[in-house]
C-alpha cells in the first residue's frame, strides 16, 4: 500500500474508532453511522447463502437518492440485457434507505467504512466482476480493492460541473490518481467529458452516453396513477396548482411570498410544499409561515385520508418517496435548492409530468436546468419578486404554462435512452476480467 493510501487507511480507521461518539440520536448522521457498522455483515452473509460465481455480479454504488434513480435506471437495463447477472447496490445516505428497498438487486444497504480491512472483506465476498460508482462519488478504498481483486471499475453518469470543487487545488491533484484509475467514465455530456480529463482520467477511457436520471424520470412519470389516494383528492376538482419540490429554508422564504402575491390574481391557487426533509420541525415551521400569510393548511397524510381536500390551498407534503408523482397533478413546478448552498435538485422530474420549471440561481450543478432554459422550459428567478412574475406568466394566461411544459416534455423525450447507452457500454466489461498491467 503506498504512503497516501496508508495514510488514508489509518485517517479512516481513527474515524471509525470514535464514530459512536456521534452515533446517538436521531440525525442523518447518527442514523448512518449506525447502519454503517454492519454494513460488510450484510454483503458477507447474502454471499455465503446466494452468491453464484458462475455468475458475473455487478456492484452499484450511489450515494443518495438522485444518483441512485440514476443507477436503477442503469441496472433495470444492463439486467433486460443480461439476464445471468447477480447485482448488489450500496447507498451512503440515510435517505437514500427507502429507495434501496426497491432497487433492482440481489443485495442492498449501506457502503462500508472505506477501509482496506472492510472493503476488502467485501470484496472477497461479493466477488464483483464490475463495480460501478454513480456520478462523482468514488471511494479510493473499494475502487482499489475491486481492481486489486481483477474487477473493472466505472463511474456511470458522470458529471463535473465546471464550479466542482474537485477541479481546484488542492483536490484536484488528490483526486488525480483515484479518477485516473478508472477503467472507464460514462459521462452525461461532452463537457463532463472533458472535465473529467482535466482531473486525470486518460481521453481514451471517457465516453458520452447521456444522463440515465431522464429515463427514471420519464418512466416514474408514465408509472403514476392518477387514481392512487394521495393524487386523486387533487384532480377532483381540478383547481391551478402550483408544486414545489425538495425545497429549503431559503427556497420557502422566496416562494411563500411571490405564492401570496400570485393568489391576488388567481384566488383558487392551490399549493403543494414537499420540503427536502419533511422532519416536524420543518413542517410545523412552514405551516406557522403560510397561516401568517392566510394559507389554509393540511398535510398530505390529512388529505390522503379524508380522500379530498376541501378548502385547504397549501399542503405539505409529509413523506418521501411520492414526489415524482405529485408533479402530474400541477401545472406549473418549482424545483428547490436554487436559493440553497446544496445546489438545483432535479428538474427532470416534473419535466417528465409536462411541467414547466423554475428555479433558482443556484443551478450550476444541474445541467438540464440549462437545457431546460435554453428551450422554453425553464425559468431562473433571482427573487421573490422574479418569481411571482414568472408564475403570473405561466399561469395567466395558463395556455403559457401548459406550451413551456411542452417544451419540456420534449427535451425529455429527445434526450431519453441514456440508461440503456449506458448499460450496453458495460457489457463488455462482464464477459471477461480485465487483464491487469
Amino acid at each position: 500500500m503506498s504512503f497516501p493510501h496508508r495514510s488514508y487507511d489509518l485517517v479512516l480507521r481513527a474515524l471509525r474508532g470514535v464514530s459512536p461518539l456521534a452515533s446517538g440520536g436521531d440525525s442523518k448522521l447518527a442514523r448512518g453511522l449506525r447502519a454503517r457498522r454492519g454494513a460488510v455483515r450484510t454483503f458477507v452473509e447474502w454471499a455465503a447463502r446466494e452468491r453464484q460465481p458462475g455468475r458475473p455480479l455487478v456492484w452499484f454504488h450511489a450515494p443518495s437518492v438522485g444518483e441512485g434513480l440514476q443507477a436503477r435506471a442503469v441496472m433495470e437495463a444492463l439486467a433486460a440485457q443480461e439476464p445471468e447477472l447477480q447485482m448488489a447496490y450500496t447507498h451512503f445516505s440515510p435517505s437514500a434507505e427507502g429507495l434501496a428497498r426497491k432497487i433492482p438487486a440481489d443485495v442492498a444497504g449501506y457502503l462500508p467504512w472505506d477501509t482496506r480491512r472492510e472493503v476488502e472483506e467485501a470484496v472477497a465476498a461479493l466477488q464483483p466482476r464490475l463495480l460501478a460508482f454513480t456520478k462523482t462519488e468514488v471511494w479510493p478504498g473499494l475502487a482499489r480493492a475491486a481492481r486489486e481483486a481483477g474487477a473493472t471499475v466505472v463511474l456511470v453518469a458522470a458529471t463535473l460541473p465546471e464550479e466542482a470543487g474537485r477541479l481546484r487545488w488542492p483536490a484536484r491533484s488528490l483526486l488525480r490518481p483515484v479518477f485516473g484509475s478508472l477503467d472507464r467514465v460514462l459521462a452525461i455530456s461532452p463537457d463532463d467529458a472533458d472535465r473529467f480529463q482535466r482531473l486525470g482520467v486518460e481521453p481514451g477511457t471517457v465516453e458520452v452516453t447521456g444522463d440515465p436520471a431522464i429515463d427514471s424520470a420519464r418512466v416514474r412519470a408514465l408509472d403514476a396513477d392518477p387514481e392512487a389516494s394521495y393524487l386523486a383528492p387533487f384532480r377532483r376538482p381540478r383547481r391551478p396548482t402550483l408544486v414545489a419540490g425538495s425545497t429549503w429554508e431559503p427556497d420557502e422564504a422566496v416562494l411563500v411570498p411571490a405564492a401570496s402575491r400570485l393568489r391576488d390574481r388567481l384566488p383558487d391557487l392551490r399549493l403543494l410544499i414537499a420540503p427536502h426533509e419533511p422532519g416536524e420541525a420543518h413542517l410545523g415551521r412552514l405551516e406557522e409561515e403560510l397561516g401568517a400569510a392566510h394559507w389554509r393548511t393540511a398535510r398530505l397524510a390529512q388529505v390522503e385520508e379524508r380522500g379530498e381536500v376541501g378548502e385547504v390551498d397549501a399542503v405539505l407534503v409529509d413523506r418521501v418517496g411520492v414526489l415524482a408523482h405529485l408533479y402530474i397533478v400541477g401545472h406549473v413546478a418549482y424545483v428547490g435548492g436554487g436559493f440553497h448552498r446544496h445546489g438545483l435538485h432535479s428538474v427532470v422530474e416534473p419535466a417528465a409530468a409536462g411541467l414547466g420549471v423554475v428555479f433558482g440561481p443556484g443551478h450550476q450543478n444541474a445541467r438540464a436546468a440549462g437545457d431546460l432554459l435554453e428551450v422554453g422550459g425553464g425559468v431562473e428567478v433571482a427573487d421573490a419578486h422574479e418569481l411571482a412574475d414568472a408564475l403570473a406568466r405561466w399561469f395567466t394566461p395558463p395556455e403559457r404554462g401548459r406550451e413551456a411544459g411542452e417544451l419540456a416534455r420534449g427535451y425529455i423525450e429527445e434526450h431519453g435512452g441514456a440508461a440503456a447507452r449506458t448499460a450496453e457500454a458495460l457489457r463488455p466489461f462482464l464477459l471477461d476480467a480485465p487483464v491487469r498491467d
